[in-house]
């Protein structure tokens, strides 16, 4: 038996009560370990905490203008820490495109992505050559950025509120309004069957109503003349209605929903509704995770949404987007919890770093510019202490596996499982469908594999930080006689059982992504 470099191999005390004795001084050996797992031998892969993990639901999200071009990928940062520069690109798991309507879909049935010449359809090109999916929100309200709801849709008749008269393309369509739902479900339509893949595509920020699609302030009524009397009525039918057809045609790509306090009123501050908790649970029953976009802000981001995310904890993801601009236009200093010094970002990052530890969150954002800049250039040990601290890191501490066994017979593999990160790996998501589970495979000597044995009960939502989960598995072994190595992984059962997330570990693993462990032989 060969001991595979990095991680610490134990024999069972029975084998050393036995008289098997013989293994060489490559391995350390220790009678601690049980009789519990009889002749097997325990395997203790050496940890990574510092390793970025480029994992589904996990880690830093570059943002991307729709107007960004290839040198958007190769922007470089100078990290003070590390004496050099970087790529945001490098520790980034997502690439996150807040666009509009109206730049995916021109005029009618034409869509950007179709079009290899856009700038869009380069942007995606340049995340998937680089192996790091995408992500949308699509925004429709017109009163800040102008056209985003495209002039076919008006020119059809679709009712639109116009806030200023000297910006005659700033229209905001009226959500409840047919001819606009109509178009609207086309273009979702087209979009889910290009980006229902979560090959390509990360999550859906799929709500995409009100200022800057971040679900408030939405507009149903001329607020000059609105009683507010159908709010409430209005809200509740425009939000069922656009999250109902989200569900529907995004069924394997996870979708998002800002935790809003207002979530789909007409109004962006204020004292919660009483309606935007049952709103928001509903989503979450149709299979949305959570997002916000004020982490940091302490005035926006207060106790209802600390208590909703809270609720919400393990049991749902949550993605987090800073709230403060600190690159000129936003006061980010006059926030009142008195933290934030004027000319300082470094304070704005470390209060969106403690408020996103609070709530536990699986992914931050590296915003263009300038936001991005400070947290390489001013803030970079919260970079770090987010690879290592924050979202999930899967990793088998222990495993006891046999070292010989007789072919066709039934063997126990013991294997325990630690989250060390704060997240939370959510296989229970409907578009994941508990489709991840534990596999071992057995390699030949080349590292191909001959047998997959994966263990079904093995349920990776369920490791929680601190909260070690073991297995005990009894797979048969059915090969020819000849030696072999264990290897473990974290499989897609529905892409036929290959390995699916990264592992923070420092010992061999395949270029599958199989963790080598220990030779064992058929006989």
């Amino acid at each position: 038996m060969t001991k595979l470099d990095g991680k610490t191999v134990i024999k069972s005390a029975l084998m050393l009560i036995l008289g098997f004795q013989s293994f060489g001084c490559s391995k350390e050996i220790t009678n601690y370990a049980t009789s519990d797992h009889g002749d097997n031998t325990l395997v203790q892969p050496s940890y990574n905490d510092s390793s970025v993990l480029r994992n589904p639901l996990n880690g830093w999200v570059m943002y991307a203008a729709r107007t960004a071009d290839e040198s958007y990928w190769d922007t470089e940062f100078y990290v003070p820490d590390l004496g050099k520069k970087v790529k945001a690109i490098d520790y980034a798991s997502a690439c996150y495109v807040r666009t509009s309507w109206a730049s995916l879909n021109p005029s009618d049935g034409v869509y950007a992505w179709n079009d290899s010449t856009s700038r869009i359809a380069k942007l995606i090109k340049g995340a998937e050559k680089r192996g790091v999916p995408i992500a949308f929100r699509i925004v429709v309200d017109g009163r800040d950025q102008g056209a985003n709801t495209p002039q076919f849709v008006f020119d059809a008749g679709a009712k639109y509120y116009l806030e200023n008269a000297r910006f005659p393309d700033r229209k905001t369509p009226i959500p409840q309004d047919p001819v606009f739902q109509r178009y609207y479900a086309k273009f979702i339509e087209a979009l889910a069957t290009e980006f229902n893949d979560p090959d390509r595509t990360a999550f859906i920020d799929a709500y995409g109503l009100g200022k800057w699609g971040e679900a408030h302030n939405v507009i149903y009524e001329d607020p000059a003349t609105s009683t507010g009397e159908n709010t409430e009525r209005l809200k509740e039918e425009v939000f069922n209605w656009v999250t109902d057809l989200y569900a529907r045609t995004f069924t394997k790509v996870p979708l998002v929903i800002n935790y809003h306090r207002l979530v789909g009123h007409p109004a962006s501050w204020g004292a919660p509704n009483a309606n935007s908790d049952k709103l928001l649970v509903s989503a979450i029953n149709k299979g949305y995770s959570l997002r916000h976009d004020a982490f940091g802000m302490t005035d926006y981001y207060q106790s209802w949404e600390k208590q909703f995310a809270k609720t919400w904890n393990y049991k749902r993801p949550i993605i987090m987007e800073g709230g403060w601009i600190t690159t000129g236009t936003h006061r980010y200093w006059i926030d009142p919890s008195g933290k934030y010094r004027e000319g300082h970002p470094e304070d704005v990052r470390q209060g969106e770093f403690d408020a996103s530890a609070e709530a536990h969150v699986n992914m931050m954002d590296f915003r263009v510019g300038g936001e991005t800049a400070s947290w390489f250039e001013k803030a970079f040990s919260l970079v770090q202490r987010f690879v290592s601290e924050g979202g999930y890191r899967l990793y088998p501490d222990e495993l006891y596996l046999p070292e010989n066994v007789n072919r066709g017979a039934e063997v126990t593999i013991s294997h325990r499982w630690k989250n060390m990160g704060w997240g939370y790996f959510p296989n229970n998501i409907p578009q994941w469908n508990y489709k991840y589970k534990v596999a071992f495979a057995l390699l030949d000597g080349n590292n191909q594999v001959k047998k997959v044995f994966v263990d079904t009960n093995s349920e990776p939502s369920n490791w929680l930080i601190g909260n070690p989960v073991s297995y005990d598995f009894k797979p048969t072994v059915d090969l020819p006689a000849g030696t072999y190595a264990w290897a473990v992984a974290i499989v897609d059962t529905s892409k036929g059982n290959k390995p699916a997330i990264e592992l923070p570990v420092d010992d061999e693993v395949t270029t599958e992504g199989w963790l080598k462990l220990l030779d064992v032989r058929v006989n």
